[in-house]
């Protein structure tokens, strides 16, 4: 379920026109100083100074989760409510049993969607939204501290269009992909069809395009919501970015608290949708893809565990199962239900509840069922659903179904539910041409495509303007950076009847995205030392061509969450200052040569406490093999030296590697940065260490170039900044564990 959650919260994108979220355990509890570079105020007064109070540590490998620690958050979280917070500094700490704690990434973000139970008698707390709010503004400045990302701009979308197109509408929360359900074609212009220009690769994976990855490729997922069963979800994201029922879909549905603190919903589909081969669209079509995501079927096929239905009774004992003859776990999914072919149920464990955002837990959406479970069956007895066991089939150690859910991710043989189908896609050009699904019933305000033929077609800087104005392309979408904006809107200034243009403000910036559990970046004093060393302000200006700005954090000025604290909200803007690189380097004990002595010039060194020295650490190697974690007399020091892979051929990387990697700043503070580039997939292959992508080892690359956008209403981060290791591959978004987030059961 978070998963799918995801595919409507956050979109990764390449570059500039990409959309894209675990620390060492080294940071003090000791709340940081405030500058004169901040927005807003504190908004707290008598705060009790925190104290730290913990030990250090071996490293936390070395260390077993649920034995020797656990989470903050688990360890007290049901406990908590917002009045019991005290604010210093802008981080949050609570008292609990005498002793005082610092709130971290985890906490936050857990309590930000799931503490919000209105306080009695309080009048600023006896909302859900009020609550939320404030959680929402502690958990925006703890990331402003740790800085786990950082933002270099924030900028508006443009969108330039053959005037022939009528219509077309769209907003943070309503890209192109929906957009286009809604155009019209005025045939006195052209013909009834649109090509779209993206400057992403397709990788044909349309089917499902996270499959396998912690982020999308934002032209994959175009794809996959033009074509999937986004727009026939149970609940959906709305134009106006609030969240709804789809009565499109849901003909009735009801919601029951039960006893033991979980929720059941009761949903009932219409009988009237189809696929686009005129089958029928089921109760079973809209519980396979959390049945099969849920198994340790897809994490095979995927490498990457999605835990589908992660939030539901039942998901633990049903995720563990290995199949028939195995006896481990419960082939049943308790949680899941089939009332009958149009009706299913759907039960929310209680550790998941109260939620804020408790609709989204009844966000489903349909999957041919062959598609994922091939000749398989999803079936019902009355305690739940289950998979028939051929599903669990083994050839050797492998599942032979696992090779088909691989095949699924690129097969467009198999019917759509979405408003197009793939007519075809050509994996040498990167172009798919999509056609109208005749039985598409409508999206959520039961508007249907009119617009015949849909092309997607991957366009760069230099020709997209002269594809646009010889008809190669009809449609040029979320332009963004330097000279492309000024020149696409001169285009349509000295072309006014033949093209139009629209533009939103960004829910979302530019930025340098890190791995945050290895090598110098695990530190956020380096972090914050990168952050002092690049010009913002004047990256964003000169990469915008001045329509853009830079933001502090993951947030979107037109959310309601930060126009309720736009007054109050603490958070450091990092205004560039070699100064203070270096003052935050040296507090942070980068001190060293590589021989151990006193510091003086070339490369910073920083001597490894027990609590850092993981394998991957006492390997760290700088990408050209210069510098590397040395032993001198039994201490080990690391080598200020950042690796960073990005992307071929791109204008971010070129700006990037003047504003940062080659920077009189970056030198002087006693940094290097060694600069990668690459395809996307290999990319994020290093990014996610993940095999399954091709990634070798051994860890090596920490900084990563994306951009990131928040386009739903919804803001949950929940899960995302587990310490939980069990989680923790799948879920981290920045691959960071806080060190405030770890509660020590022998403390």
């Amino acid at each position: 379920m978070k998963k799918l959650l995801a595919l409507l919260l956050v979109i990764v994108m390449v570059a500039a026109l990409m959309s894209g979220c675990n620390e060492s355990g080294n940071d003090s509890t000791e709340p940081s100083g405030t500058s004169d570079t901040t927005e807003g105020t504190d908004g707290t007064e008598d705060a009790t100074d925190p104290v730290e109070t913990e030990p250090e540590r071996g490293a936390i490998e070395d260390y077993e989760y649920g034995t020797d620690y656990i989470s903050l958050y688990e360890q007290f979280g049901d406990d908590v409510t917002i009045d019991m917070v005290e604010e210093y500094d802008g981080l949050a700490y609570i008292t609990m049993d005498g002793e005082q704690y610092e709130l971290g990434m985890d906490f936050l973000s857990m309590a930000m969607v799931y503490n919000t139970t209105p306080i009695e008698g309080n009048e600023d707390f006896d909302t859900a939204e009020k609550i939320y709010n404030e959680w929402w503004k502690l958990y925006i400045q703890r990331w402003n501290y740790m800085l786990p990302e950082l933002p270099l701009y924030s900028n508006q979308y443009y969108h330039v269009y053959n005037s022939k197109i009528q219509n077309y509408e769209v907003n943070p929360y309503w890209g192109a992909s929906q957009a286009i359900v809604e155009v019209t074609i005025d045939t006195s212009k052209g013909e009834n069809s649109v090509v779209m220009g993206n400057a992403t690769d397709l990788s044909g994976c349309f089917r499902y395009a996270n499959f396998g990855k912690t982020n999308p490729i934002a032209s994959d997922l175009d794809i996959t919501n033009m074509t999937g069963g986004l727009m026939l979800s149970t609940t959906v994201a709305t134009k106006e970015g609030t969240y709804a029922w789809n009565p499109t879909v849901v003909e009735n549905y009801e919601v029951t608290n039960n006893e033991d603190g979980s929720e059941t919903f009761t949903i009932k589909i219409y009988e009237d949708m189809q696929f686009s081969d005129g089958s029928p669209i089921t109760a079973k079509n809209y519980l396979a893809w959390t049945m099969v995501f849920s198994t340790p079927v897809a994490a095979e096929a995927a490498q990457n565990d999605h835990r589908g239905g992660m939030n539901f009774v039942g998901y633990a004992d049903f995720a563990a199962y290995t199949g028939p003859d195995d006896g481990v776990g419960n082939k049943v999914f308790t949680g899941l239900r089939l009332i009958d072919d149009y009706t299913f149920s759907v039960t929310v464990d209680a550790a998941y509840l109260p939620y804020y955002y408790d609709i989204a837990y009844a966000s489903f959406g349909p999957d041919y069922l062959p598609l994922w479970l091939g000749d398989c069956d999803i079936l019902d007895d009355g305690e739940g659903c289950y998979l028939s066991d051929e599903f669990y089939a083994k050839d050797g150690d492998s599942y032979t179904m696992a090779a088909h859910i691989v095949a699924s991710r690129d097969d467009i043989s198999y019917p759509f539910a979405g408003p197009y189908v793939v007519d075809s896609y050509n994996d040498s050009e990167l172009t798919a041409t999509l056609t109208l699904n005749p039985y598409f019933k409508g999206n959520y305000e039961g508007k249907k495509p009119s617009v015949e033929v849909v092309s997607y077609v991957k366009v760069v800087d230099e020709t997209q303007n002269e594809w646009l104005t010889t008809g190669r392309i009809d449609l040029l979408q979320d332009i963004t950076g330097g000279a492309a904006t000024a020149e696409a809107l001169k285009l349509v200034e000295e072309n006014p009847d033949q093209f139009s243009s629209t533009y939103y403000d960004r829910a979302g910036y530019g930025k340098l995205h890190f791995r945050n559990d290895f090598g110098p970046l695990s530190f956020r004093e380096v972090r914050e030392a990168v952050a002092y060393s690049i010009d913002r302000n004047a990256f964003a200006q000169e990469f915008t061509g001045g329509y853009g700005t830079v933001v502090n954090g993951p947030y979107y000025t037109g959310s309601a969450a930060y126009v309720a604290n736009a007054d109050t909200i603490l958070l450091d803007q990092y205004a560039v200052s070699e100064a203070s690189a270096i003052a935050a380097l040296e507090e942070g004990g980068w001190v060293y040569n590589a021989e151990g002595g006193e510091y003086t010039e070339g490369v910073r060194y920083k001597k490894l406490s027990a609590a850092d020295l993981s394998d991957a650490n006492l390997n760290y190697t700088s990408q050209n093999g210069a510098y590397k974690t040395v032993e001198v007399n039994g201490e080990y020091y690391m080598p200020l030296v950042i690796n960073w892979f990005s992307t071929e051929d791109n204008e971010f990387s070129e700006q990037l590697k003047t504003a940062w990697s080659g920077s009189e700043i970056t030198a002087n503070i006693g940094m290097e940065v060694q600069w990668t580039a690459g395809p996307f997939e290999a990319m994020t292959a290093e990014l996610d260490q993940n095999p399954g992508a091709g990634y070798q080892g051994p860890p090596m690359y920490s900084a990563f170039n994306f951009a990131t956008g928040y386009t739903s209403a919804i803001f949950d981060y929940s899960w995302n900044w587990t310490i939980d290791p069990s989680m923790y591959d799948a879920y981290s978004v920045a691959y960071m564990k806080d060190a405030a987030d770890f509660y020590w059961l022998d403390a």
